[in-house]
């Protein structure tokens, strides 16, 4: 008696310390602090220092390649900019070799912040979504998830982290959203890759024409961004009324299409003459 009167006091402690451990602000905070000590350790490691001394001469060969697209998912997941790693595969691997891996390595680190952002953060970030336009965004990576992803790796204006955990807090699938990440992201990775591999001439044709789709995708990034500016900024239901006074608009030139109803193009009724008073008929 006295041990079960122990053991179920420190039972329910158990499953209230797990129940709060899981619950969705503790995983949140998780994310924070896992996401954090990320940036710590690229701050420490420098990866940007890959332009500069290169790949370990000791690591050649497709071990090289597969180990740096390991490393450049993860570096994604932390905050590292990705046109400095597409460079950095160009530069050390050529485009042939580098694409590849950056590619496999861009799936990766989407893969792995999506993970954590819809396992740690989604269930706490959801119930946030109460502005205007982060409605609009939530229910337009929600019902057209791939899409939406293509457009956004197609088009750079979103940073690749915030697009991967704007993604995870939505209820966009999986298999979409790597699938849109590793096509949409082909064109701008490659050129990247390109430039980085002929950046010792940097006066070559190829150089050049990679830094011009560079610029041009850029600049089609403004031009979307501007026009989905320009539709969220309409008041709730501007659309709707514009398209019923469009519809309104239309009705009075079909009838007048029409024609007039056929009662009326018959003319007026012509009425019989009536007869005589029944005082003539009778004298």
């Amino acid at each position: 008696m006295f041990d079960d009167r122990v053991a179920r006091p420190s039972a329910g402690l158990a499953v209230r310390c797990t129940r709060a451990l899981l619950s969705p602000w503790s995983r949140l905070a998780l994310l924070v602090l896992v996401l954090a000590a990320a940036a710590t350790t690229v701050l420490l490691l420098e990866p940007q220092r890959l332009l500069s001394d290169g790949w370990p001469h000791r690591l050649s060969g497709g071990a090289a390649v597969v180990l740096f697209g390991v490393a450049y998912g993860l570096c994604t997941a932390a905050f590292v900019p990705r046109p400095l790693l597409n460079l950095a595969a160009g530069a050390i691997f050529g485009s042939q070799a580098g694409l590849p891996s950056a590619l496999a390595g861009t799936v990766l680190g989407a893969g792995i912040s999506f993970g954590l952002g819809r396992v740690l953060g989604q269930d706490a970030l959801r119930p946030l979504l109460r502005g205007r336009w982060l409605k609009a965004a939530d229910g337009q990576l929600s019902r057209h998830g791939f899409r939406s992803m293509m457009a956004i790796r197609l088009f750079p204006g979103v940073p690749f982290a915030a697009a991967n955990y704007c993604a995870a807090v939505s209820r966009m699938g999986w298999l979409p959203f790597l699938l849109a990440t590793g096509l949409g992201s082909v064109p701008n990775t490659a050129a990247y890759v390109v430039a980085g591999s002929r950046a010792a001439s940097p006066t070559s044709p190829v150089f050049l024409i990679a830094m011009a789709f560079i610029a041009l995708s850029g600049l089609g990034a403004a031009a979307v961004a501007w026009r989905k500016r320009h539709r969220l900024s309409e008041p709730p239901g501007a659309a709707g009324r514009q398209a019923a006074e469009a519809e309104a608009d239309a009705r009075p030139t079909a009838t007048a299409c029409a024609g007039p109803p056929a009662a009326a193009s018959a003319g007026p009724a012509v009425s019989a003459p009536a007869g005589p008073p029944a005082s003539d008929r009778t004298a």
